[in-house]
């Protein structure tokens, strides 16, 4: 017995050198951690249950059958982040360059099917050269079967991808379909083609930064949700986004039993709109007063900054928060800040995560290039969102509220459960000034007329009170109690049930 015992412990310890010291060596060079180093720094410890130590690839051609390691270069396993089961898969960028095989593809399929069945989360770590070349097309239907689990586990199961090395090719498509992907800074890139392949094809010389470095996919093309400096610092971020998540969609928003501070009014809260309705301020110090703590996780921090999303907690309850920030175009919806939004929202509505929504906008980006570039489809993605969506939902109007994005910003129209305004919003077609110039266009004879005409308009519509006769505002609160408001809304909608009418699945406006 004990021989075999050490025949196991030595292959265990072959498994677990992944490619041997040198390359483990040149992995640190590089300012990154081993494959395992990843699992150990994203896992509680000693949680790891690791599965197929011992696969190894089935290919012989090109000299293959004579350089087999156990494991073939991804690591796979369940674990848990502070307490939650969780499952994981890591490239082993030290064996074949992190490169997939067919067995490489079975192991990341196992543990996708073992999360789906026990709905668990499941966290990606990417670090791979790609398709493996000696392996052909069975390498390609690996990648095949991977992206179908995908998919399968959409909406069922969290999926996190997180980019620490090389991902190109049909690799990327994997992460693609996940619902949130980070990267690291300088040591992550994502792209489908590499610069050598543009460069041939377009005559365009890039660098693999700019082509598809964590600075390009958080800030211009969105495909990241957030870019930091190390593999640490990544992982650390991880395991706070999982700490605020359900595990699967059949639990509830996570209420985390945790000290937090109480809900008695926040006075600074009744300054933070300007007197001038033209003059900007920051939403997000609205929200960090509102949820615990101040601890706000902001997803996208980067990508279209007129638009603000991302998770906080309202007495220990995971929270969804959507706000238009006016310090950006004046918190004008455009394209890239409704397909942000949409996609934020429909993921809290899988989840069954609450939705709170501050509104402060004067309506959508106008100009040639983004209707050419489909505002009118865009724009309808977050409409749709926040109609389908059957989550709490609850809304806070600060200032303006202007025309269609009025209706688009989770109003009652579209199912808003609870709806506030401050005495400050302003919810009308449009600004005083443009209605004037259309209702008064033959009347208005000089400046002094106009500006007449602007304060009577002002006066009877920019305010919340027509739309509270008609019930489409449940309540004008005062600022300093927005916390107390949204807590006990929150615990009102806790048992909400809203179905909607039966259907294969919806055709969102993509």
């Amino acid at each position: 017995m004990s021989n075999i015992i050490d025949q196991l412990e030595k292959k265990r310890k072959e498994a677990r050198e992944g490619g041997g010291k040198k390359r483990v060596a040149a992995q640190h060079a590089r300012g990154k951690l081993t494959a395992r180093e990843r699992i150990d720094t994203l896992l509680d410890e000693n949680s790891f249950e690791e599965y197929d130590m011992y696969v190894e690839h089935r290919t012989n051609d090109f000299g293959m059958g004579k350089k087999k390691y156990a494991g073939d270069s991804v690591v796979t396993g369940s674990g848990k982040i502070n307490g939650k089961l969780v499952y994981v898969f890591s490239q082993d960028f030290t064996v074949f360059g992190g490169s997939l095989s067919e067995a490489h593809a079975e192991k990341i399929c196992k543990i996708m099917d073992m999360a789906l069945k026990v709905g668990a989360p499941v966290i990606g770590i990417n670090d791979s050269g790609g398709a493996r070349i000696q392996e052909g097309v069975a390498s390609l239907a690996g990648y095949g079967d991977v992206f179908q689990k995908n998919v399968l586990a959409s909406g069922v199961i969290p999926q996190i991808s997180v980019i620490m090395g090389p991902c190109a090719g049909g690799a990327v498509y994997s992460p693609a379909m996940t619902d949130f992907i980070f990267m690291v800074k300088d040591t992550s890139f994502m792209f489908v083609t590499g610069p050598d392949v543009v460069k041939t094809v377009t005559q365009e010389n890039v660098t693999q930064e700019e082509l598809g470095g964590a600075k390009t996919h958080t800030s211009k093309s969105s495909v990241a949700d957030g870019a930091f400096a190390n593999d640490i610092e990544t992982l650390f971020e991880v395991k706070k986004l999982i700490d605020l998540l359900p595990s699967n969609n059949r639990e509830k928003s996570l209420k985390k039993k945790t000290e937090y501070q109480n809900l008695n009014p926040d006075y600074s809260l009744d300054t933070l709109v300007p007197d001038n309705p033209n003059k900007p301020y920051d939403m997000l110090e609205l929200i960090t007063k509102v949820i615990d703590n101040r601890d706000f996780f902001q997803v996208q921090e980067n990508f279209a900054k007129n638009m603000i999303v991302g998770f906080g907690r309202v007495e220990g309850r995971t929270v969804g928060f959507v706000a238009n920030q006016p310090l950006v175009l004046a918190g004008c919806l455009d394209i890239d800040a409704s397909k942000k939004a949409a996609r934020f929202v429909r993921f809290c509505d899988c989840f069954n995560i609450p939705l709170v929504t501050f509104v402060d906008v004067p309506g959508f980006l106008p100009g040639v290039s983004q209707e050419h570039n489909g505002i009118i489809k865009n724009g309808a993605k977050l409409l749709y969102a926040y109609a389908e969506a059957t989550v709490p939902k609850i809304t806070i109007i600060t200032r303006k509220a202007y025309g269609g994005a009025y209706v688009v910003m989770a109003s009652k129209h579209l199912r808003g459960d609870i709806n506030y305004a401050w005495p400050t919003a302003e919810i009308a077609v449009m600004g005083a000034k443009g209605a004037v110039e259309i209702l008064y266009r033959n009347q208005i004879k000089n400046e002094k007329d106009a500006e007449t005409k602007t304060d009577e308009y002002t006066k009877q519509f920019a305010n919340p009170f027509i739309a509270s006769s008609r019930g489409f505002i449940d309540d004008v609160i005062k600022p300093q109690n927005t916390r107390r408001r949204i807590a006990t809304a929150l615990d009102n909608l806790e048992n909400k049930e809203l179905s909607s009418p039966y259907k294969k699945h919806d055709n969102i406006p993509l």
